[in-house]
C-alpha cells in the first residue's frame, strides 16, 4: 500500500497513539483525494499520512488539502512538513526512511517547538521604474554600449539597496527569531519582497498588532500578512545539507500557489523533508 505523506509530528502530542503500534485514523480529517488521514507511529514520531492510489492525479485542490491537513496537525504538535506530492511506495519504505533520519527529525522538532511562521509580502514602488532598461547587445558599439552597461548596473544596485533597507527596517520593527527574505521585480515596475519571520507562537497577537501599525508607517509600500503557518521556510533551512529521505514523488510539479486554510497563501514549494 502506498502512503501519501503530509508531515512529521511528535507522538506524545497525539494521545490516540499511546496504545497503538499500527496506523490510527484521525477522526473527521480527510486528506488528498478525500482519503482518510492516519497517524503512523514511528518510535517517538508520528507520521501523518493517507492511503494513496498512484493512478490518481494531484490537482490544485490536492495542494489545498495538503496544506489544510498540515495546518490541522500544527494545532496539536510541532510539525515538519513534507513537500507536496511526497509518496512512500509501501510500509517498508516509509519505516526505513523515517528510521534512517530519526535523529535529525527529533533535533529539528526540538529547535522549532513552540514557534510559528508569519509571512509578509511587501510591494515596493521601484525607485528606478522611470528609467527603462536598455537592451545591451554586442552590436551596440563604443561609448553607448559602455554607458548602457553602467546605467543598468547602477539601477540594479539601487534596487538592491532599497530592498535591503526595507528588509532591515522590518526586521528592526518585528524582531523575529529568524527570517527568510526573497525579492523579485514585477512587470509593472514594483519590487516584491517575500519575508518569512519565525516567532514564538505566544506572540502571534502582538505580531499582528505590530503589523497593523507598521503598515500605516511604511510609505510607498503595500503590505500583506498571512499566518500563523507551520514553519515551512525554516524546516527547509534545517534540512539543507543533511541526509534526506527519498520517497517516490507522485507528481512532478506542485501548483504555483497553494491556498491556505485561512484564505492566505502558503509557499508552493513546501520545504521538503524528502
Amino acid at each position: 500500500m502506498a502512503w501519501y505523506a503530509y508531515c512529521i509530528g511528535e507522538k506524545l502530542a497525539f494521545p490516540e497513539l499511546a496504545r497503538h503500534r499500527k496506523p490510527v485514523p484521525v477522526d473527521s480529517l480527510l486528506g488528498v483525494n478525500g482519503n482518510q488521514v492516519f497517524l503512523y507511529p514511528a518510535s517517538d514520531l508520528a507520521i501523518v499520512v493517507s492511503e494513496h492510489n498512484p493512478a490518481e492525479g494531484l490537482s490544485q485542490k490536492s495542494g489545498v488539502d495538503h496544506a489544510r491537513v498540515i495546518a490541522d496537525c500544527f494545532q496539536h504538535s510541532t510539525v515538519l512538513p513534507f513537500r507536496f506530492g511526497t509518496v512512500f511506495n509501501d510500509d517498508e519504505s516509509l519505516r526505513k526512511s523515517i528510521r534512517s533520519n530519526q535523529r535529525q527529525f527529533l533535533t529539528n522538532i526540538n529547535k522549532l517547538r513552540g514557534k510559528t511562521e508569519m509571512h509578509l509580502k511587501i510591494f515596493v514602488d521601484d525607485c528606478c521604474a522611470h528609467h527603462l532598461d536598455h537592451r545591451v547587445t554586442a552590436e551596440t558599439v563604443g561609448r553607448e554600449y559602455l554607458s548602457n552597461l553602467r546605467e543598468n548596473a547602477s539601477r540594479q544596485r539601487e534596487r538592491q539597496t532599497r530592498a535591503r533597507a526595507v528588509s532591515f527596517q522590518l526586521h528592526r520593527l518585528f524582531l523575529p527569531l529568524d527570517e527568510e527574505v526573497s525579492c523579485r521585480l514585477t512587470e509593472n515596475g514594483k519590487m516584491v519582497l517575500d519575508i518569512a519571520h519565525l516567532i514564538d507562537r505566544k506572540y502571534v497577537e502582538r505580531y499582528q498588532n505590530k503589523f497593523s501599525t507598521t503598515s500605516v508607517m511604511m510609505h510607498g509600500c503595500l503590505m500583506q500578512l498571512s499566518g500563523p503557518w507551520p514553519p515551512y521556510h525554516f524546516v527547509h533551512r534545517l534540512t539543507r545539507g543533511t541526509t534526506h529521505v527519498h520517497p517516490h514523488p507522485s507528481a512532478p510539479h506542485a501548483p504555483a500557489t497553494v491556498a491556505g486554510p485561512a484564505g492566505g497563501e502558503v509557499p508552493s514549494q513546501m520545504p521538503a523533508m524528502a
